[in-house]
């Protein structure tokens, strides 16, 4: 029976401990220190949509890590599960998901794109007035 339990907590502990990503619900989005109002903020987001990656979780808040590598502090109030990415080097969008289709437009690292769905190596993304194909490689975010 113990060995049950024991292999029953890592299970549940392992599952509570997953990572997964979300994105900025508002243009202004307060990341802090600690899991609560009392803890002073770090860094102040101003991109709606922006995904950060959710590492732990206390309460009503999320610890996070975004695509430069900090970590705070987020209110659940503040997320969303919007899919979005940013890009982490330089790439073209593509008319459909081949490399043999139009090119439409070269997307520069650091733009951010909302994700509209995904098959297999392809996203098919939304980022101003274009929205098209691009490869999965390069990519920072919830696909």
């Amino acid at each position: 029976m113990l060995k049950f339990i024991a292999i029953f907590y890592f299970i549940f502990n392992s599952l509570a401990c997953e990572e997964y990503f979300l994105t900025l619900r508002n243009d202004k989005v307060n990341l802090r220190l600690g899991p609560s109002f009392d803890y002073p903020v770090k860094i102040i987001y101003k991109k709606k949509y922006l995904p950060v990656l959710i590492k732990e979780k206390s309460e009503n808040f999320r610890k996070i890590k975004d695509h430069e590598n900090n970590t705070g502090w987020i209110h659940i109030s503040q997320l969303s599960k919007k899919k979005s990415v940013i890009m982490l080097k330089n790439s073209i969008l593509y008319n459909r998901p081949t490399i043999y289709s139009k090119p439409l437009v070269k997307i520069e690292t650091g733009r951010l794109l909302l994700v509209l769905k995904c098959k297999d190596d392809w996203c098919k993304i939304k980022s101003g007035k274009y929205s098209g194909w691009i490869e999965k490689d390069g990519v920072w975010g919830r696909m």
